[in-house]
């Protein structure tokens, strides 16, 4: 529960600029003070909270930094929090959903907000901090959890982390930050292993610690080779009681929604709150509902509507000793790492490989109003077949009629406007598709179904029935000169010893879409790129020498485009009709484009401004064709 808020500033947004009808938008700063108490059967189920030290009044307290912008004046705004959960401590909301600028942490112009999109519909935009190691540099958002022991004595275990070098940003460096302090720097006590490929045996090599939190390769100036897997075994210390971030986002959104005092922080009364994450933040909205943390200590319901992008079937290894909330299992990295649990549908179901029976939904009144966005990449990577069919992938569901799932055909994880198109690591070109159109008007339509229970637009999803889900193998996808095909999906199985590198036997089955003769999927929310196609647009892509060759690039989709006229597609040997074969002229495209444009609206999956932003395009890039 929270006991204060400390607002550190109030400064106008923009100079004061207006946003719509909304006006002028303030930014607020500051932090949230809160305790638990560890008896209260909210609050059991965080790990570690039995070893948290206790106040004065037998409760463990905590902190969380908060940023808000809200209406300058809140009679002009709509009354809802749009609650968005930090990635990493980063605010990815502006990079994506406004198609501004990447890495917006401290917005403070009008160039800073993108498009501005919430706050032109008048939301006052909240996040707030659950990870207690998020980076808090350039107003990041962490939290304050203590460290849990052993009645007073250190709590240590042997644990493992990985390495990966320049698969992911910030993986080359010449030396390698453990997740928690080691209790020993006695070189006998730990072990650290390099492998080429995920499933390749480990091979002990020369290392030394720098410190309790660092090691390094021997001889001094060896660094990592680009692409393998280092992991680092361990005796660990001094876990924090990370689950407590699940109480933190609970408890102070809360507090902003009903208690008299949230109003010094919001500037007004709030009527609903929804929330929304991206990629990880979305998949800790996952564990949030799953763990029953959207039922606050007095019984009521914190989030009236939760919108989850991109995070398959995905939770965050947090609420566990020892967690690592980071991680994110793919096809070569983290791939061990516990993430993914049963259930993992909003339909209730049993499990054939645990026995286990149940819903992501709780049943309780809890549960929110649920959208679920996914691009190609997860139903590759993430497992995101499984939100919509039986853990063996074998037969549709029917989900509960509070919740809602939909593919953004033809995108990558990341995807977002001024994606770039180079290969980075990979042998195909990246995908640089933009999702936001339809996740914004997916939004629109999460708002309506809170405020006014006009309902969203069916699930949208490749099915077994309608013969568009099949095995990676079988997509159908066609033969393009020189392009990687991707033809193996990552392994999604019940939580194994991610320690002792020991997974279960049995997997789940997943399972992916089936593609047309361009190689565009044919099922989903297909917009005006992939429906009146310029190229090809796949959620996957694979890694070139000298990284692991033959396996799934981290979460990278591939482009490859037509080629522009029938003798240079026949040059080439490309299958794929050329853009000229296509469309006959300008004027064919465009109205290509519209009518695709005109049923998107009209399904409520695609919002007028977007849909005249595409009409603009399409005449641009027929003129460049």
């Amino acid at each position: 529960m929270i006991q204060s808020i400390e607002i550190t500033a109030v400064e106008p947004l923009a100079d004061g600029a207006s946003f719509g009808d909304a006006g002028a938008y303030e930014r607020v700063v500051g932090i949230a003070r809160g305790e638990l108490d560890p008896a209260h059967p909210g609050n059991r189920g965080i790990a570690l909270i039995d070893k948290a030290p206790l106040n004065a009044r037998g409760r463990v307290e905590y902190a969380t930094d908060f940023f808000i912008l809200r209406p300058a004046d809140a009679k002009r705004g709509n009354g809802r929090i749009l609650y968005e959960v930090n990635n990493r401590g980063r605010k990815m909301l502006v990079g994506n959903i406004c198609d501004g600028p990447q890495g917006m942490n401290d917005p403070r112009t009008v160039g800073d907000l993108g498009n501005g999109f919430p706050l032109k519909r008048g939301y006052t935009v909240v996040w707030s901090g659950w990870d207690p190691d998020a980076p808090r540099a350039n107003f990041g958002l962490g939290l304050t959890a203590p460290v849990a022991t052993d009645n007073g004595r250190p709590i240590v275990r042997r644990i493992r982390d990985e390495f990966g070098c320049g698969t992911r940003p910030g993986g080359a460096a010449e030396t390698f930050r453990l997740s928690y302090p080691a209790a020993s720097l006695d070189p006998a006590k730990a072990r650290v292993t390099v492998r080429e490929r995920e499933a390749e045996p480990r091979r002990d090599i020369a290392w030394a610690f720098v410190d309790n939190r660092t090691i390094k390769l021997l001889p001094d100036g060896a660094k990592p080779t680009p692409g393998s897997i280092y992991d680092v075994l361990y005796e660990a210390t001094a876990p924090k009681v990370q689950g407590i971030g699940f109480a933190a986002t609970r408890d102070f959104i809360s507090y902003l929604k009903h208690d008299a005092g949230g109003r010094a922080a919001t500037g007004g009364q709030i009527t609903h709150v929804l929330a929304i994450g991206f990629s990880q933040a979305g998949r800790y909205l996952r564990d949030h509902i799953g763990r029953g943390f959207n039922r606050d200590e007095d019984g009521r319901r914190v989030f009236d509507g939760v919108y989850s992008h991109i995070a398959g079937v995905g939770r965050v290894f947090f609420n566990e000793p020892f967690a690592q909330p980071f991680r994110t299992n793919t096809q070569h990295e983290d791939h061990g790492f516990p993430e993914n649990a049963f259930p993992f549908s909003t339909a209730t179901l049993d499990d054939p490989l645990t026995g286990a029976r149940g819903s992501l939904l709780r049943g309780d009144g809890s549960d929110p109003l649920l959208i679920e966005t996914n691009t190609s990449t997860e139903y590759w990577q993430k497992g995101a077949s499984l939100l919509h069919t039986d853990p063996l992938g074998k037969r549709d569901l029917a989900l509960p009629a509070n919740s809602r799932v939909y593919m953004i055909a033809g995108t990558q994880h990341g995807g977002r406007a001024g994606a770039p198109t180079d290969p980075g690591p990979n042998r195909n070109p990246r995908n640089p598709h933009n999702p936001m159109p339809a996740v914004r008007a997916l939004l629109v339509a999460l708002d309506e179904w809170v405020v006014s229970g006009k309902e969203p637009p069916p699930s949208r999803v490749p099915t077994l029935a309608a013969g568009a889900l099949v095995a990676p193998d079988a997509t159908g996808f066609p033969t393009i000169p020189g392009a990687a095909v991707a033809k193996r999906t990552n392994t999604v199985a019940p939580p194994g010893d991610w320690v002792n590198f020991v997974e279960p036997s049995r997997a789940y089955r997943t399972l992916v879409a089936k593609v047309d003769s361009d190689g565009n999927e044919i099922a989903g929310i297909r917009l005006p790129d992939i429906a009146v196609p310029l190229a090809t647009y796949t959620g996957w892509n694979e890694y070139s020498a000298p990284y692991p060759t033959g396996e799934l690039a981290d979460r990278d989709g591939s482009y490859l485009t037509f080629a522009t006229t029938r003798s240079a597609r026949e040059s080439s040997g490309d299958p794929r009709p050329s853009i000229a074969e296509r469309y006959a002229d300008q004027a064919a495209y465009v109205a290509a484009v519209k009518a695709v444009v005109d049923a998107l609206v009209k399904e409520r999956l695609l919002l007028h401004d977007d849909a005249e932003a595409y009409l603009e395009r399409a005449m641009d890039k027929t003129r460049q064709a």
